[in-house]
């Protein structure tokens, strides 16, 4: 198991819990909000706003957090990350924040300590781009964007 270190960031309220897994077979820890004031923000429909966690973190390196939409408030409120997954790389150090978009018909709250977001944490490779003169050829070829059937 890979430690991932936290702390708060100033004015932070303590109570909210750090992420977690929810269940034993949980790939994602959710991520709760940690609104100022202990307050709640409100995302009118096709709105978004950075919602601040409190947390900063300290990933090892070789890693990354990988920030994903909750499936529960995708179905039934229309919220989603609009940069899924969102990356945390290693050598950040600044507050973590979950940019939220209603994509609902709705207002939607955000209430302070409610579970907004799933971090996964990653394995990254880093790979090395090599400008040549030809690629290999496949049975695919070129074909994008729907070459392989519908959709």
């Amino acid at each position: 198991m890979i430690a991932i270190r936290v702390i708060r960031d100033a004015g932070a309220d303590p109570d909210v819990p750090l992420p977690s897994y929810e269940t034993a077979g949980a790939a994602g820890a959710d991520i709760r909000a940690n609104l100022p004031d202990r307050g709640s923000l409100t995302l009118a429909p096709g709105g978004r706003a950075l919602i601040p966690t409190g947390l900063r973190v300290e990933i090892p390196a070789g890693f990354e957090i990988q920030i994903r939409p909750r499936s529960g408030l995708a179905l039934k409120h229309g919220i989603t990350l609009p940069n899924t997954p969102g990356t945390i790389d290693s050598d950040y150090r600044g507050p973590l924040g979950v940019i939220l978009l209603n994509a609902g018909a709705e207002p939607f709250e955000v209430v302070h300590g409610e579970r907004i977001a799933q971090l996964v944490v990653a394995p990254v490779v880093q790979a090395r781009f090599d400008l040549v003169d030809s690629l290999d050829e496949t049975a695919r070829g070129a074909g994008g964007f729907g070459s392989t059937g519908r959709g």
